[in-house]
């Protein structure tokens, strides 16, 4: 390996860069204004087309460090796998997707499959027959792919494994391995992770030709986090999670419980104080995450009560308040939860509630992070306003991508026979074969109606309302 490149570079500018002018153009349309610290310190090595560790944390631009040197290289008039992003998570693979399909805007008709579990082969293998540029997937659903001959490697470029120590964590490195096999020596290898832990040192001794190493502050800005602990009593823990989002009105919150049963109970006790909140553990059906996902994403849900192990990928901009409902007794579990929030630059607030037993836990949390708890009495919080509802809600409707529905289609769909204004309708996420629009709450029903007795692309659609 390369000497430790360890940087905190200041923020650049694009232009520094060799990429297409074309790309430039795109970058300055999205609003990519400067370089985050990771872009501006992997771009120009990645870009020279070596191999790269990048130790960096979730929410700092990393999509965009391995996916604009991947798309320089790419030959576009050549409809075979060239790029691929292996992820832990579906959802983190779908928000991969999403990232590098607006920078491929730069360039003709790339396409972007995404190959994850809980989705029918069949779908997924029609997709690989029909070609892809790029494929961002799970390990064990590329390998499954692969392995009955549905996907071939052989054109390959660029392996990109994103959050490499959570992929070896869920004891993916085999799999990981297996499909590194079946493509090129040649190959370019980007590897970013949180942490670099020796079982990340070993995997890249196994794949990598002497790459540079760049870390990129991997702590959380602890001045834009305001953290409090409140001590409670074990059977007034789920009711303090409403005294604590009644009083500081979070516009969106993430609340962290240990267990799917803890998760269910506390979204109950929300709605019956009027709260818009959803639940995420790993019980549920891909269907009904990705649909969670999706209405918390695009503010149809204030507040999304999940498992860590659900929650694992999930990188929601503009998140307002992460509340640990259990002090976990991990303090590197305690940083990446509450570095949710507080990102690019926005402030955050990071609640935890603590038992007396789990007194020790936070002493561990002070240890690892070199300074005191921060200590607040739950008895003098006072409600500042009712219960925060979700300012918009989600409309399912059945076509989607296969359809070759497009986002313009569902917004003309609104704002033309519909008659509803532009400013009524928010994000529009389009899957395979369903597409989802926020709309304001108000709307919503009318909205709903509306579309079912109208058109979309000129076809009748099927549309239903989500319950949140």
């Amino acid at each position: 390996m390369n000497k430790d490149t360890t940087a905190s570079p200041s923020l650049s500018d694009w232009a520094t860069l060799p990429i297409d002018p074309a790309q430039q153009s795109n970058l300055a349309a999205l609003g990519f204004s400067a370089m985050t610290p990771v872009q501006a310190a992997t771009l120009p090595l990645s870009l020279a087309g070596g191999d790269l560790i990048a130790q960096a944390k979730t929410g700092s631009g990393k999509t965009a460090a391995f996916a604009i040197p991947l798309l320089q290289k790419l030959n576009v008039g050549q409809l075979a796998v060239q790029g691929l992003v292996l992820c832990p998570t579906r959802e983190l693979a779908d928000q991969v997707c999403a990232e590098i399909r607006r920078l491929a805007r730069a360039y003709d008709n790339v396409k972007v499959l995404p190959l994850c579990g809980g989705v029918a082969l069949r779908g997924q293998t029609a997709s690989l027959e029909n070609g892809a540029h790029i494929v961002v997937g799970t390990p064990g659903r590329v390998l499954d792919h692969l392995q009955r001959g549905n996907l071939a490697l052989s054109t390959l470029t660029t392996l990109v494994l994103d959050e490499a120590d959570r992929m070896l964590d869920m004891g993916f490195a085999d799999d990981i391995q297996a499909i590194a096999k079946q493509t090129p020596a040649t190959r370019q290898t980007l590897l970013f992770s949180a942490t670099y832990p020796d079982t990340i040192a070993a995997l890249s001794a196994r794949l990598m030709r002497q790459p540079q190493m760049v870390k990129v502050d991997t702590t959380h800005d602890t001045h834009a986090i305001e953290e409090w602990f409140f001590e409670v009593e074990p059977d007034t823990r789920l009711d303090a999670v409403t005294r604590l989002l009644n009083h500081y009105q979070p516009t969106s919150t993430v609340a962290f419980c240990n267990t799917r049963v803890q998760c269910n109970d506390l979204v109950q006790i929300l709605r019956a104080h009027g709260f818009s909140a959803l639940t995420l553990h790993g019980d549920l059906d891909q269907r009904d995450r990705d649909q969670v996902l999706i209405q918390f994403a695009n503010h149809s849900c204030s507040v999304l009560v999940a498992t860590d192990v659900a929650a694992r990928g999930l990188d929601i901009a503009d998140l307002a308040a992460v509340i640990n409902v259990d002090t976990t007794p991990d303090p590197q579990v305690y940083t990446h939860r509450i570095g949710r929030t507080g990102r690019a630059g926005a402030t955050g607030l990071a609640l935890s509630l603590v038992t007396m037993p789990e007194m020790s836990r936070v002493a561990r949390i002070e240890e690892a992070n070199n300074r005191p708890a921060r200590w607040a009495n739950l008895s003098t919080l006072q409600a500042t306003g009712s219960a925060l509802k979700a300012p918009m809600r989600t409309l399912q409707i059945a076509g989607g991508r296969k359809e070759k529905i497009r986002a313009g289609d569902i917004l003309g769909a609104l704002t033309g026979e519909a008659g509803f204004d532009k400013s009524e309708v928010g994000k529009i996420s389009l899957g395979e074969f369903s597409s989802y629009v926020a709309v304001a709450a108000p709307i919503a029903q009318r909205a709903c109606d509306a579309l079912n007795a109208g058109r979309v692309k000129g076809k009748r659609v099927k549309v239903r309302l989500l319950d949140n």
